[in-house]
């Protein structure tokens, strides 16, 4: 029989920190958010080889709790982008940690979140698992059709909270995630907005380099006459585009800010530019919203607004007056990601869920 409330051990790395926490049940009981310096980590090409630098931190911080909240029933990393998975949670394998190790899929942050939960396990000699990452993949056929033969259409998304919110908003209902669907719209730095068609993200738009609305610094969906001019003009290599289209278009090169509260803030008093720039981005995340519903063909239970520029009044009232007569708008602000990796774990050691294996 699993435990009633046992003790999880949550890990999730960031670009220059790692988020680490201890749960009892669902119950967070520490956290803390381990800052690496930013010259430390730029001595490393690969993410993974920070492994030691980031396993002393967590280290460091484990032993200022009291002995008996480490003693772990299971650990829980943050899923890295792997190849294209149907979901759910999964334990570590050596096919997994060959692959984030080789960054062969993408050379993330996340990459450590399997690496380090890995070490943990062995180090308490418990369980280890990884739940709906980045690249968990649900699309029919149809919808990687791009239009172009040697372009397809990838399923990336913030699947993890983007669950974790359905299954929530679910269970208000008195419904399990599997007998509903949900317009999910994820909106931070990127913006993910996904038709959860019974608990499986069937459509999705790329939110880096991809699909969609444009964000406080990613470009989001372009004309590509437009694209095609800057790519031939001869003043961006490859990867500058890739840069300028992924980390420094959408406000931050409208306005000179990616803060929402700082964009809101100009608003307030009386930029009439960045009141526009604001409205197209509500505009376009609003279409986005549209274009996931027709995929559930309309059968949308409600339309949740997620992540941290959900925290905004402005932003979600501006959304809503597009997208009410779709379906209820829901407000769930914030990223829930430690508690959805926590949850995660719960279900694989109390048989709720099955584990899957990454081979």
């Amino acid at each position: 029989m699993a435990e009633s409330n046992p003790l999880i051990l949550v890990v999730n790395p960031g670009s220059t920190s790692t988020k680490v926490a201890v749960y009892r049940g669902t119950e967070e009981i520490h956290v803390k958010n381990v800052e690496h310096p930013s010259e430390e980590l730029a001595k490393f090409d690969l993410t993974a080889e920070q492994f030691d630098l980031r396993r002393q931190a967590i280290e460091a911080w484990l032993g200022s709790l009291p002995e008996s909240d480490c003693r772990f029933t299971a650990i829980a990393g943050r899923g890295a982008p792997l190849k294209p998975l149907a979901g759910g949670t999964y334990s570590i394998s050596a096919q997994m940690l060959e692959d984030v190790k080789t960054s062969k899929y993408s050379n993330h942050a996340s990459n450590l979140g399997a690496i380090l939960a890995d070490y943990f396990s062995r180090k308490y000699d418990i369980p280890a698992y990884i739940t709906d990452p980045i690249t968990t993949d649900n699309f029919t056929e149809i919808a990687r059709i791009s239009g172009v033969p040697e372009i397809k259409r990838k399923c990336r998304s913030h699947c993890l909270n983007i669950k974790a919110m359905g299954r929530a908003e679910a269970g208000k209902i008195g419904k399990g995630l599997d007998e509903v669907n949900f317009v999910v719209a994820h909106m931070g730095g990127g913006i993910s907005i996904a038709a959860l068609a019974k608990g499986r993200v069937i459509d999705v738009n790329d939110g880096l380099l991809g699909m969609g609305p444009f964000s406080p610094d990613r470009a989001g969906a372009l004309p590509i006459g437009g694209v095609l001019e800057l790519a031939f003009s001869g003043g961006f290599s490859k990867d500058e585009l890739i840069k300028k289209f992924s980390k420094s278009s959408g406000l931050i090169a409208y306005l000179g800010t990616s803060d929402l509260r700082e964009v809101e803030k100009m608003i307030d008093d009386g930029d009439e530019q960045a009141k526009l720039i604001f409205k197209a981005m509500c505009y376009q995340i609003a279409k986005e919203i549209g274009v996931a519903s027709v995929v559930l063909k309309g059968d949308v239970q409600g339309i949740i607004l997620t992540g941290g520029m959900a925290y905004s009044d402005k932003l979600r009232n501006e959304i809503s007056q597009y997208v009410t007569f779709i379906a209820p708008v829901i407000n769930a602000a914030g990223e829930y990601e430690m508690v959805a990796l926590t949850e995660g774990a719960i279900r694989a050691l109390g048989g709720e869920e099955t584990i899957q294996v990454y081979e």
